[in-house]
């Protein structure tokens, strides 16, 4: 993929695709599949700043796994791939990865 750095708070997201079956194995064709809200963060801006200038941290990292808004961000093809560049604030959450438990 072509490098590419977003500025201030922006972050760039590759969709990750949902799954094509239901739990009770029906397949759903394409035509009725929505866009998927989940995504891989591929890139991430330095931060926004604040009033005097300071820069602000952002909250996710490259390889994080986030949920973010079904309309939010702007489309963009790079090398042939469609991600999404959204600001931090469309994020709604990091998806944490459980632990497996260890046997007693």
């Amino acid at each position: 993929m072509t490098s590419i750095r977003p500025l201030h708070d922006r972050v760039i997201v590759r969709r990750i695709d949902a799954e094509e079956k239901t739990t009770g194995g029906i397949i759903i064709p394409d035509t009725a599949k929505e866009k998927p809200i989940q995504g891989e963060v591929v890139a991430v801006g330095p931060g926004a700043r604040d009033d005097a200038g300071k820069a602000i941290p952002m909250d996710v990292k490259v390889g994080d796994i986030v949920l973010f808004a079904k309309w939010g961000g702007t489309e963009v093809k790079l090398d042939g791939e469609e991600v999404l560049v959204l600001k931090e604030t469309d994020i709604i959450g990091i998806v944490e990865k459980k632990a497996a438990k260890k046997a007693a």
